[in-house]
């Protein structure tokens, strides 16, 4: 394969589509940056993780693509290549594995466009990257940084980051002062239920409930229950399960992402199913018990020094399916709030 330019102008980076995969490309983002400090990076990304990199000194610009609204369907592809084209990239560096973002890059008439040579997508490459045969076995930071290693650049250190303006931890630390006055010298944990994968991540709702009431009694602390519309069912349980309700303080279905984090960031210990919440918290160092069923713990467990994983060794786990094929979920069932209470306990002594 012939060199990665030593000194583009303007670089194209194609992030990936789900926050947790985003912010497990942190460290592969810094080592580009170190990689071309003088270039004028942009990042192509879905609305939904902008806020993983709107404030990230490694990134000039971003760019969205609207795959919803005006860049939908194929005419959205074309149209969105075009403006691409208009940047004029000296080359796109694609961290998404999908054809989609080879295509996209293609259009937009980009003359060197590196990646992974997966899903098809090898002849669209000028810069193709083979995943190594082990790659599997590893945890996702290193499949990013092995990428762009492959195409001749020095990875950065491995290490998580996020970056939270001052003024909206600020705007955080005032809302939870305003919720909890009286309590204000409690910790305070947080609980993420959800997961966008399906139920099969998901630790049931009542051993969330039975959690939070043990930690109010045990522990003394307030509870911060994170997620989206979808988790607020699971939130109002939470809140009736424990003596004095507003000790739960939820924002289920109520914060920008880039909220939820400045959030996640005051919280003493965070609670969660593998999901992209687990990953921010991770980048945040903030202490965390990782609840696993159905996924892969080694590929995408929470890439911390400050997180307990709690699953169980059982034939049929990890299934990676989004349903218990089996019907009885007993990789996750079969954890209970005792288990998780300690993990917290032993993360904050």
């Amino acid at each position: 394969m012939k060199a990665f330019p030593a000194n583009p102008k303007r670089i194209l980076i194609r992030s990936t589509n789900w926050i947790g995969d985003a912010v497990m490309t942190t460290p592969a983002v810094r080592s580009i940056r170190e990689n071309f400090p003088e270039s004028e990076i942009s990042m192509l990304v879905l609305p939904w993780v902008a806020d993983v990199f709107k404030y990230s000194p490694r990134i000039d610009n971003l760019l969205y693509y609207d795959r919803n609204g005006r860049h939908n369907g194929l005419k959205g592809k074309w149209k969105l290549g075009r403006e691409l084209a208009r940047e004029q990239f000296d080359c796109a560096i694609l961290l998404q594995n999908a054809f989609e973002a080879a295509l996209i890059s293609c259009i937009a008439g980009i003359p060197v466009r590196g990646g992974y040579t997966t899903d098809a997508r090898g002849l669209l490459l000028s810069h193709g990257v083979k995943k190594a045969p082990d790659i599997g076995l590893k945890h996702q930071v290193h499949y990013y940084q092995e990428m762009v290693q492959g195409l001749g650049l020095k990875p950065s250190e491995n290490k998580l980051e996020m970056f939270v303006p001052e003024e909206i931890q600020q705007k955080a630390r005032q809302r939870l002062l305003q919720l909890t006055t009286a309590q204000a010298q409690r910790p305070l944990i947080g609980f993420n239920p959800g997961a966008a994968y399906g139920p099969a991540k998901r630790w049931p709702a009542k051993q969330f409930a039975d959690l939070a009431r043990r930690i109010c009694m045990e522990m003394d602390a307030d509870i911060a229950v994170f997620g989206t519309e979808a988790d607020q069912a699971t939130a109002s349980l939470i809140g009736d399960s424990v003596p004095e309700p507003d000790r739960i303080l939820d924002f289920t279905g109520k914060t920008q992402l880039i909220e939820a984090i400045a959030l996640i960031q005051c919280c003493s210990a965070f609670v969660t199913n593998d999901s992209g919440l687990m990953h921010v918290a991770a980048a945040l160092d903030t202490p965390l018990v990782a609840i696993f069923g159905s996924t892969d713990h080694i590929a995408t467990g929470p890439f911390s020094e400050r997180a307990k994983i709690i699953r169980k060794d059982l034939p049929c786990s990890p299934c990676k399916k989004t349903d218990c094929p089996k019907q009885h979920l007993n990789c996750l069932r079969s954890i209970s709030s005792e288990e998780v209470l300690v993990a917290i306990q032993e993360l904050l002594h």
